[in-house]
């Protein structure tokens, strides 16, 4: 290392160790408070919230972070035998859902149509029916998201996917860099919103609600949410030419067209399958996981055949897959154990309760309350992990919402929408690092280094247009809850 960097790290790391020290002593004075004190349920409830989050500040694992907090506050309020008993069950009884086996078939889904190279002709295809339009590189790199997000629900993955290939092409047609990291860093958000989103069955799960109606609650929402970003990115390239130059499309002959929808016709597929079994009432969310899987992996089987991979190609495909799904599945089973045990510790500090009789004595109605959460959430989102915002917040909220006339099944969407808007927010927006990763490869960025502040700017206007969407939301709930009314009633 050398002495200049040496120098730029020192105060870095100094940072780090005040912020980790800092953190060691809330947890120890929790620690102590909730063991060695008398106090009263909520404020013990509290506790548990308070150091779920220190726990997590300090790098524990999200599962682990919630698991140890509930632990210590369960024995606080009630004593080793709720402790005991909670442990010998919990496990068992959060997980052993024939409903959350639909977690590694969606995983596997998308890792299959990820290894199997599916995914790589979605961008190819939106970019030669949507290149024309104003901003057409970003629109088409955001619609490839959506359809992305309807196969394979990853929102690293897409982001990944899509970023090797349209930052170099739009930064090459001479697009603002700020537009063209953001336009993939949005197109990311989509893959947890539209189903299948494995944010939409933890939350399911955690809310005790069915999962199939859950996911079609996230159809519409993100159907309107990924036509919103569009018409942003096109306002924006109208109202400012130099952000977005016209790309020349007259060498883009129908018959190109033509051929690059014939190449998304396997992610089609896989799409109409999931999405239209479960609105149709001919699978259930299961079901439609397994059915979705094996379509999957045919339509990855041929291609890998016919782009010349060979049967060798297709074990190693299958062998990475279900390494991912091993790995992705198990992490997520420990959330689930986690904020199951949480939930416990919350009914038993009567914290819910406590907030929903305040927000009755206040007066607060189902929009107010929404409009603090917004804010609420954008505040968490930029300190904490997507899924520990979540799972930390339903024990504690969805009693007092359901109690102001919150449909769970609209909360959820809610929730996964602010959730996703916290992954670009500064200063632990993760997608906005793993954009800034991909553009600071030269063969990304053209050899034009781009800024982490230059990603944040662009993700901006991306967070605003979101928000936007969950004001509508709010307003006009019906949006969420009319695909799967509609789907209770055939």
């Amino acid at each position: 290392m050398s002495a200049e960097a040496a120098t730029l790290s020192r105060p870095a790391s100094r940072v780090g160790v005040v912020i980790f020290v800092i953190a060691l002593i809330v947890a120890g004075g929790s620690l102590y408070l909730m063991l060695a004190g008398d106090l009263p349920k909520q404020i013990v409830g509290l506790l548990i919230v308070l150091l779920s989050i220190v726990l997590l500040l300090m790098g524990i694992p999200v599962g682990v972070a919630m698991l140890g907090a509930a632990v210590i506050g369960l024995y606080s309020l009630s004593g080793a035998r709720v402790v005991r008993s909670t442990m010998e069950s919990v496990a068992f009884d959060a997980t052993a859902s024939w409903s959350l086996s639909v977690i590694p078939m969606f995983i596997l889904m998308g890792m299959i149509l990820w290894k199997s190279g599916l995914t790589t002709s979605a961008f190819g295809a939106a970019r030669v029916w949507l290149g024309w339009m104003p901003g057409g590189l970003a629109v088409a790199t955001n619609f490839a998201g959506a359809a992305l997000a309807a196969s394979s629900g990853s929102t690293i993955g897409i982001t990944y996917a899509l970023g090797r290939v349209s930052i170099p092409e739009m930064l090459k047609s001479g697009y603002s860099p700020q537009l063209a990291v953001g336009s993939v860093a949005a197109a990311g958000t989509l893959g947890q919103i539209i189903p299948p989103s494995l944010l939409l069955v933890v939350y399911a799960g955690a809310a005790s609600l069915p999962v199939g109606q859950q996911l079609l609650a996230g159809v519409i929402p993100g159907l309107l949410l990924a036509f919103a970003f569009a018409a942003m990115i096109v306002v924006s390239a109208k109202l400012r030419p130099g952000l977005a130059p016209r790309v020349d499309m007259s060498d883009v002959t129908w018959g190109m067209r033509w051929r690059s929808a014939l190449d998304v016709i396997p992610i089609a597929i896989v799409i109409t399958i999931v999405i239209g079994g479960l609105f149709a009432g001919i699978f259930t969310a299961t079901e439609a996981g397994v059915c979705g899987m094996f379509a999957a992996l045919i339509l990855g089987a041929i291609h890998l055949f016919r782009t010349g991979g060979g049967f060798r190609a297709v074990v190693r495909m299958l062998r990475e897959s279900l390494i991912g799904t091993l790995t992705g599945t198990a992490s997520v089973f420990l959330l689930i154990v986690g904020v199951a045990v949480l939930t416990r510790a919350m009914a038993l500090s009567q914290v819910p309760n406590f907030i929903a009789t305040e927000i009755a004595e206040l007066g607060l109605g189902r929009i107010e309350l929404l409009f603090i959460l917004i804010v609420a959430y954008l505040i968490l989102g930029m300190f904490m992990d997507t899924l520990a915002m979540m799972l930390l917040t339903i024990p504690v909220l969805l009693s007092p919402l359901i109690s102001v006339g919150v449909d769970p099944l609209w909360f959820g969407v809610f929730l996964v929408v602010m959730a996703e808007v916290g992954l670009l927010t500064p200063p632990l927006g993760i997608l906005t690092f793993i954009v800034h990763r991909i553009a600071s490869d030269p063969e990304a960025n053209l050899g034009k280094p781009i800024s982490l502040g230059t990603v944040f700017l662009g993700v901006l206007p991306f967070a605003l247009t979101a928000i936007a969407v969950v004001i509508l939301l709010i307003l006009v709930p019906g949006i969420v809850t009319w695909l799967p009314g509609a789907s209770t009633m055939r």
